[in-house]
């Protein structure tokens, strides 16, 4: 019988967030055991729920959400969007320049679709959100990794964007606040990547689904607000700032200046058309959503609940002998490194397996993240403070008794 193959444009694509580790938990869970899911940022999940005066909204639009909207979204939404980024101060944007999406990721995959011939390549972070290499790679590209220093609070490596740039490369990604490692890029670092995609006629993708989830007083800056000729586009959407997940209501902004971008941007309305429309209730969630009380404040604030969480993830982190981490300014992730003289890992997928089934914690592996040594790993800190402390308790056991089968002294 012949066999169904799938497609080799996939041969270059992982998403580890939801892969092996993740397929091993929910075989475990059906014989009955309970994992600790330290691995995705599911708010819901965690007792996050979405205010409930954008539930009300959705209620009670409901009956008016049966037939397609406009393929870039409904009015008052792209509306509440387009005032956002007034209020951010990236100018010039129209309601034309706005689209509705399910969730950022379509959106993503949009625009890297309609952007990338064979061949083409697109700058990415390492660490990235693996969403972004895929995305490259299915569209034809070639993901090019950038190098963020952890030397330096993670901070993208300048010197070596400009060192990877080349006559193939189309665009780069900013992931600010970045996943996976909590990092909040300074207006300095962003005016030097504008620069840079000025010099070589670069078009921005700026992920900043996490603007609002910010800690210490920190405070971020759209990189679109620090140009008015280089083509910008910004992602964003309610699963996080707002605990939306299941909504699937993302948007995309195009500033910068489009004249040169004309075609491109008639193939980012073609792929809009093509999918008719994002879903339509969780649309309506966009207008109240933006111009409401801005909840995740309380969240992340001295004695929110975030706060507190981060807090206590990065002690007891960093408390586990021959563990380091950066403290994450924002989001909802911390990217802490194993020292490979402590704990020489070959093999981090493995490693993690290992450590699930064992601990029953379920955690993703450093290289699930385009990083290339299986020296790192990435922890969402989510979970309620009690089971924070089990999780991080179970995993520090784990790797006290890995330490002991590998005879590997602790300075």
């Amino acid at each position: 019988m012949k066999t169904v193959q799938k497609s080799a444009k996939l041969a270059n694509v992982c998403y580890d967030i939801r892969g092996p580790i993740m397929d091993a938990a929910k075989k475990m869970e059906e014989d009955g055991h309970k994992i600790i899911k330290l691995n995705i940022g599911n708010l819901a999940v965690f007792g996050f729920d979405a205010p409930e005066e954008i539930q009300q909204d959705m209620i009670r639009n409901l009956p008016n959400s049966a037939g397609y909207s406009d393929s870039k979204g409904i009015f008052a939404a792209r509306k509440a969007v387009m005032h956002e980024t007034q209020k951010q101060g990236i100018k010039g944007v129209a309601l034309d320049d706005i689209y509705l999406g399910n969730g950022a990721s379509e959106l993503i995959v949009m625009a890297t679709n309609a952007l990338l011939d064979d061949g083409d390549e697109l700058l990415l972070p390492s660490p990235d959100y693996p969403l972004w290499t895929a995305a490259a790679s299915l569209s034809g590209g070639t993901p090019v990794h950038y190098l963020c220093e952890e030397a330096n609070g993670w901070m993208p490596d300048l010197a070596d964007i400009r060192a990877k740039i080349t006559p193939r490369t189309k665009g780069i990604v900013v992931i600010n606040p970045n996943n996976p490692t909590g990092a909040l890029y300074s207006d300095e670092l962003l005016k030097g990547i504008v620069a840079i995609a000025r010099e070589h006629g670069l078009v921005i993708f700026a992920d900043e689904v996490y603007d609002k989830v910010l800690y210490d007083g920190a405070t971020h800056t759209a990189i679109g607000s620090l140009s008015e000729d280089v083509l910008t586009l910004t992602f964003n959407s309610l699963s996080k700032s707002y605990r939306s997940c299941g909504y699937r209501a993302g948007w995309l902004v195009v500033s910068g200046d489009k004249k040169p971008a004309k075609d491109y941007i008639e193939g980012l309305n073609m792929l809009s058309n093509m999918r008719l429309c994002a879903n339509v209730p969780g649309q309506w969630a966009v207008q109240t959503a933006l111009g409401g009380y801005q909840s995740i404040n309380e969240l992340v604030c001295e004695g929110g609940r975030l706060r507190k969480q981060r807090d206590l993830a990065y002690e007891l982190i960093t408390a586990i002998p021959g563990v380091t981490c950066v403290k994450p300014r924002a989001a909802l992730y911390m990217f802490p490194r194993l020292d490979p003289a402590i704990y020489p890992i070959q093999d981090d997928q493995q490693f993690f397996l290992e450590l699930l089934q064992e601990t029953k914690v379920m955690l993703v592996q450093g290289t699930g993240f385009n990083w290339a040594a299986p020296d790192h790993f990435r922890i969402v800190f989510l979970p309620h403070e009690d089971d924070l402390r089990d999780a991080i308790g179970r995993v520090a056991r784990f790797l006290e008794q890995y330490r002991k089968r590998q005879q590997t002294a602790v300075a």
